[in-house]
């Protein structure tokens, strides 16, 4: 099944930030971020059922190197990208951007 994907402007938002951040420290850290994140996508839209429900229906998976996770829905044929947050973030967050 092929899936849209859709990146809410807050996940953007989120990875712009860690990118600077990680950038500021070493220079290249903030492009392999992305990469991760990237690669995390990429298989969220290969098979976006494979990652476990973590509240009501958001799913979520961990990036590789970075404590980060996606948090994401499925609707119908739509992959919904909620947030993209370090792991010690304030849960919170992405339960409030479902809507």
């Amino acid at each position: 099944m092929k899936y849209d994907l859709i990146i809410r402007p807050e996940a953007e938002q989120d990875m712009q930030g860690a990118f600077g951040w990680y950038e500021d420290r070493v220079s290249g850290l903030g492009r392999e971020f992305l990469r991760c994140v990237d690669a995390s996508i990429a298989q969220i839209n290969r098979s976006p059922k494979t990652h476990p429900v973590i509240y009501q229906d958001i799913r979520r998976t961990l990036t590789r190197r970075f404590p980060f996770g996606v948090f994401y829905i499925v609707v119908g044929q739509k992959i919904i990208v909620l947030a993209v947050l370090h792991a010690r973030r304030d849960p919170s967050m992405w339960k409030r951007r479902k809507n």
